[in-house]
């Protein structure tokens, strides 16, 4: 509340402050400002102390049990009775996106691995919670249902959902065979066509419990700053020895568990580095698959054969073809169902060009634009708006 009325009393203050601070604390737009005018009458700045619902431990596994499905999920706990109030749908939902949005995992009916038995196949354990939708043209996209949405666009628009397009699905089979066999693969495409989506999205559905982990490297990173990195990531932390040789030896019975390695921008790492990398995957028992993905980072590694043969796959994010964009865009955002089929290839032909990124950019700008007005219509004069936001004047 203090930063809030410091931005009113400067002049400064805009909706969108006040829809950061609802989304956070998990309330209404409408209670925020009341929030901001009674700190103002009474000048006191604390927050009000709110007792929300909390979900429970036991619910929770409830809602996993139901997969991720929170109408079913309150459908179950009306049935069960009980002395504890059932809270509202929308109340519900509320607190579960916020809880999600917070990291709290969600395990929708995986079973836990037992101890000493065969690592289970991520390929036949990838059951998608999806429904069908039919597009322009006949084309048949998949669109994932709410309650299931578990990775964030990289821009962060209000109801926008991860589409399952044919690269997407693709990108989920290269991973769960990745994790099966503790293999080699190399995720590339141009910048903003949807790599780390797809890939935050494929790790998310690998079956329970696959350890996943991300190795954080900056530019042209030395030998022993990659080995450093490497010794984070697998957590073995300031237990590794000084002696370049102890180290890679620990290194090396580290990566004897089934882990699944994600090197996100491995355009960056120099020919040293990637011999290094070579050198580890290289070890027989190594048991860890490693996910090497970036643009560029296909000509990275075709500079150091030795491992670039040793590449299961070579997966290609491409770009949404013109045929496509309508029917992505409906499933991505409520906002595109009522654009007309000739303005989508409009902005697809001056600004999208089939970037994923570019298009939640936009999709941002005019969920700004409509916020507030019971009859927006997004009409070519309001798209044209947004896509100067973007690239200038057309």
């Amino acid at each position: 509340m203090r930063r809030l009325l410091e931005r009113q009393q400067a002049g400064e203050l805009a909706t969108r402050h006040v829809r950061a601070v609802a989304e956070t604390v998990g309330v209404s737009e409408r209670t925020v400002w009341r929030w901001l005018e009674q700190a103002k009458a009474t000048g006191r700045a604390e927050g009000p102390v709110r007792q929300g619902y909390v979900v429970s431990d036991e619910v929770w596994e409830l809602l996993g049990e139901a997969g991720g499905n929170v109408s079913e999920l309150r459908r179950r706990l009306v049935a069960a009775g009980g002395e504890v109030p059932i809270p509202s749908m929308s109340t519900l939902s509320r607190v579960i996106r916020r809880d999600r949005r917070a990291g709290r995992a969600l395990l929708t009916g995986r079973e836990a691995e037992v101890a000493g038995s065969r690592r289970p196949d991520p390929l036949s354990e990838l059951g998608l919670d999806v429904v069908a939708e039919k597009g322009v043209g006949g084309q048949v996209f998949l669109r994932e249902q709410k309650h299931l949405a578990q990775v964030p666009v990289l821009v962060l628009v209000p109801d926008a959902q991860v589409v399952h397009t044919p690269a997407v699905r693709s990108v989920l089979r290269t991973v769960a065979h990745a994790a099966a066999v503790g293999a080699v693969v190399c995720l590339y495409g141009d910048a903003g066509q949807g790599k780390t989506v797809a890939l935050q999205y494929a790790l998310s559905q690998l079956p329970h419990p696959a350890r996943v982990r991300r190795v954080h490297v900056g530019v042209h990173p030395t030998v022993p700053e990659l080995r450093r990195v490497l010794a984070d990531a697998l957590e073995l932390g300031r237990r590794l020895p000084r002696g370049a040789g102890e180290a890679d030896l620990m290194l090396v019975n580290a990566l004897r568990q089934p882990r699944v390695l994600v090197l996100d921008e491995a355009q960056r790492l120099p020919g040293p580095a990637l011999e290094f990398l070579r050198g580890l995957w290289d070890h027989p028992d190594t048991d860890t698959a490693l996910l090497l993905a970036g643009a560029g980072s296909e000509r990275a590694l075709r500079r150091v054969p030795a491992l670039a043969s040793r590449v299961l796959t070579w997966e290609l994010v491409p770009r949404l073809r013109p045929g496509e964009v309508a029917a992505a865009m409906a499933a991505f955002h409520p906002l595109w169902e009522v654009v007309s089929e000739d303005d989508v290839v409009w902005v697809d032909e001056h600004v999208g060009h089939g970037n994923f990124r570019t298009w939640a950019k936009l999709t941002s700008h005019l969920t700004a634009e409509i916020y507030g007005k019971s009859r927006a219509v997004v009409d070519r004069r309001l798209l044209e708006r947004a896509c100067a936001r973007l690239m200038g004047p057309l």
